[in-house]
């Protein structure tokens, strides 16, 4: 018997094996070829972008009621969704490095003249203000703003043009459209924009929960990086005493001050009997205001993007507006 001969049953074996390894080979340099490109292949490049510098005005407030604690310019973190962006700049507003705060004192002509009875609060938060601070008064009336004193550093002289408003459903069409005109009209300036709104909120053009001129006040507001405060006072007529139209308004004067960055100021459902406890905390605010400088990040088209401040300082709080405008890339 010839011990040469291969067994008829390893034979087969063999085979099978040689034939899967050569199955193998080829299915791995197939799956080289397709299925595992290197990265550079495969990676799509990056839309194109860049970074802007964009400035927003922030406040800083104590957490429950605590007292306002110094923040540093190292002590501020901006993010972009999970991207933390680079901060360049925090100078306060009233300090050395400013020209001043602009800030336009806005009166609703559509509420009640009892109004009047807080013309020395508001005499006396005017008389307050720093010396650099530019105020201007105006009247909102048929979605437009009626100017009765153009900015002045002469703060007595803004106070001598207060007059009461005329007290009537009509003369306002909608408040955030006179809003609306008077930032289209407000030219821009190195000098941080504020606005106090006096007004009953009262949209009787679109007084659902549903406002587009709201919505387009607001827009315009962070556009310019305007912050707008409030202080409710009551509407003239039967509309100010309608509940159901006084919580969409207040609600509404809500919306607009806080996603600008402000604050709405109420006392219940009717005209606070004094405006001194809000122009104190109002004035208080003033005193605690950065301008924040960052390095945004461009897209093709420039728009509106939401932004969150974080600090580790105790007890300090930053509030500013919910978006920035940031232009497109260059």
């Amino acid at each position: 018997m010839d011990n040469r001969t291969s067994s008829p049953i390893i034979r087969p074996a063999i085979q099978a094996a040689c034939l899967l390894l050569s199955l193998s080979i080829t299915a791995a340099a197939q799956d080289t070829s397709v299925g595992h490109r290197s990265p550079v292949e495969t990676s799509q490049a990056p839309a194109s972008q860049g970074v802007a510098p964009v400035s927003l005005l922030v406040s800083v407030e104590g957490r429950h009621g605590a007292e306002v604690p110094v923040v540093n310019r190292e002590d501020v973190v901006v993010f972009h969704d999970h991207d933390r962006l680079q901060v360049t700049d925090w100078t306060p507003v009233q300090g050395d490095q400013f020209p001043g705060l602009q800030l336009f004192l806005l009166i609703d002509d559509g509420v009640t003249m009892t109004v009047g009875l807080q013309f020395d609060d508001i005499r006396h938060f005017v008389v307050e203000q720093p010396p650099a601070t530019a105020i201007a008064l105006g009247y909102l009336r048929n979605g437009t703003v009626q100017l009765a004193q153009d900015f002045t550093t002469d703060h007595v002289q803004v106070g001598k043009a207060l007059r009461l408003p005329l007290g009537y459903m009509g003369a306002v069409a909608s408040p955030y459209l006179s809003v609306t005109d008077v930032m289209k009209r407000w030219r821009p300036s190195a000098h941080p924009r504020e606005i106090l709104l006096v007004s009953d909120g009262i949209d009787p053009l679109q007084p659902g929960i549903v406002d587009t001129y709201l919505d387009e006040a607001i827009d315009m507001a962070q556009r310019e990086g305007i912050q707008i405060y409030s202080i409710y006072a009551s509407s003239a007529g039967h509309f100010g005493h309608t509940l159901w139209r006084i919580n969409i308004a207040q609600s509404n004067l809500s919306r607009l001050t806080d996603e600008s960055g402000g604050e709405a100021y109420f006392q219940g459902l009717e005209t606070p009997i004094a405006f001194a406890p809000f122009l104190n905390e109002f004035s208080d605010r003033l005193r605690h205001q950065y301008k924040l400088t960052f390095l945004a990040k461009t897209q093709k088209k420039a728009s509106l993007q939401r932004i969150r401040l974080q600090t580790e300082v105790q007890n300090a709080q930053l509030v500013a507006a919910e978006r920035v405008y940031v232009p497109a890339v260059k």
